[in-house]
């Protein structure tokens, strides 16, 4: 079995560039054919190195964290809120956990605040909606983009 992977980002216009884990070769290529049925790929480089690629089709780049925070309910019959850590983060949305019961549910609207672990420990609230909630695991996307999307865009740079 091979242990060797690698993860592609596919761009807007459905191209990607591989990158060979030994010799370090780049390769563009097309991806439109994957993007509705095979998200992971075998490669042969031109030093018959063998390797699997998984393509990345999310439209926003999205960093692994360890960030405390916040969440509150908003808009629901169904108050609530609690402490959160969240465990990746985009332009787009976040996925967090929660420990203990929650009455978190799909659709529903969140207020989230935390602190990016940035030099200037840039503090965000961002209004979101609830896409997935899998267990204690839950998935957001953002309602709208303000002027600290600029701390955040810097933040998934770094």
């Amino acid at each position: 079995m091979n242990a060797l992977q690698i993860t592609a980002h596919v761009r807007e216009n459905d191209s990607a560039t591989l990158i060979c884990p030994a010799c370090g070769t780049a390769k563009p290529i097309m991806t439109k054919t994957f993007r509705y049925s095979h998200h992971s790929v075998k490669a042969q480089c031109r030093c018959q190195q063998v390797f699997t690629v998984l393509l990345n089709f999310r439209k926003n780049y999205r960093k692994q964290t360890s960030l405390s925070g916040t969440y509150q309910i908003t808009g629901s019959k169904d108050p609530g809120g609690g402490i959160i850590h969240i465990t990746n983060i985009s332009r787009g949305g976040l996925a967090f956990t929660v420990s203990g019961r929650h009455n978190i549910k799909k659709d529903q609207e969140l207020l989230l605040e935390f602190q990016l672990n940035d030099k200037n420990k840039t503090v965000l609230k961002k209004q979101a909606v609830v896409v997935s909630v899998r267990q204690n695991t839950v998935g957001c996307a953002f309602r709208c983009h303000g002027e600290l999307d600029k701390a955040l865009g810097f933040y998934l740079q770094n």
